[in-house]
């Protein structure tokens, strides 16, 4: 229908009092008309300027053992990119370079996989945001102090292996007789909250310098923190046999308070804390 013809009937209907039955085609004619042109304007997105941020990432092959580690450069687009140092890892991987290897798995910092030293300080790459700034360099090697497995990925089985000799799960003499599940109160919950969130990404330890030094002997500040979790476990009924096995002047006592633990901890936890509650305890028995 054209403009003209609608006019006409739009003038001969107001004659006749009908205006708004006859204005409906031409108000219908141009809302589709507008629909289409703003369809087509959402369908051209506007174009952003890349904006690259320089990572320098460390690298070391043991398949190339006359090989020294060395930092290798990439330049990622910001605009293209999560907001995340982990994102940018696996943009890196995918489309630069995919000998790059890293740890990752839950991508929400809950499994701890992705810990690594960013910027000078142990933290998960998941949650570690990325200064936009492109100035500014990212460096990011793996944690310190460790044996490193290839690139990133350091080697945790002596970790692992300190937090086995603690047993982190519940030993009763005593279990309950009814065969049914043991009860706690809601005041004796409350004590293990900072402790069980622990995921073990061993950040604390590795930015502990008694760790550094000692720790074939020394547990540490993440497994002592489990420990403790235990002890103070209402439910738990081997707290004094737990402690015995600390009473040595190396496995608890290399922990000078130096408090790296808490700072650098992702989750926000008081490794210090827990290890100085441990002595106290130890105190006083």
């Amino acid at each position: 229908m054209s403009f003209a013809l609608s006019t006409l009937r739009c003038t001969s209907a107001l004659r006749n009092g009908r205006w708004m039955a006859a204005t409906a085609p031409l108000v219908r004619s141009l809302k589709t008309t507008s629909t289409a042109n703003m369809a087509s304007a959402s369908e051209q997105p506007l174009k952003k300027d890349p904006i690259y941020k320089t990572f320098e990432i460390y690298r070391w092959n043991p398949d190339k053992p006359t090989e020294k580690p060395y930092l290798e450069t990439y330049k990622v687009d910001l605009n293209n990119c999560g907001p995340m140092v982990l994102d940018a890892l696996i943009k890196i991987k995918n489309e630069q370079d995919p000998t790059l290897t890293f740890r990752r798995s839950c991508r929400e910092g809950i499994c701890g996989s992705c810990a690594m030293n960013i910027q000078g300080g142990n933290t998960l790459a998941c949650i570690s945001k990325i200064d936009r700034d492109p100035s500014k360099t990212v460096k990011i090697y793996p944690l310190p102090h460790m044996y490193i497995v290839k690139d990133l990925v350091p080697d945790m089985t002596h970790f692992y292996k300190q937090y086995k000799s603690i047993e982190p799960y519940l030993k009763q003499n005593t279990p309950p007789t009814d065969g049914r599940e043991n009860l706690q109160s809601i005041e004796d919950r409350k004590k293990l909250d900072g402790l069980y969130e622990c995921i073990l990404c061993a950040c604390c330890s590795t930015s502990c310098p008694s760790y550094w030094w000692n720790q074939e002997e020394y547990l540490g500040p993440a497994v002592l923190m489990q420990a403790y979790r235990w002890m103070i476990d209402s439910r738990d009924q081997f707290g004094p046999q737990r402690r015995e096995k600390l009473q040595n002047k190396m496995a608890l006592y290399r922990c000078h308070t130096i408090m790296n633990c808490s700072k650098t901890c992702p989750k926000g936890l008081q490794p210090g804390a827990a290890i100085a509650k441990i002595k106290l305890l130890m105190a006083t028995e």
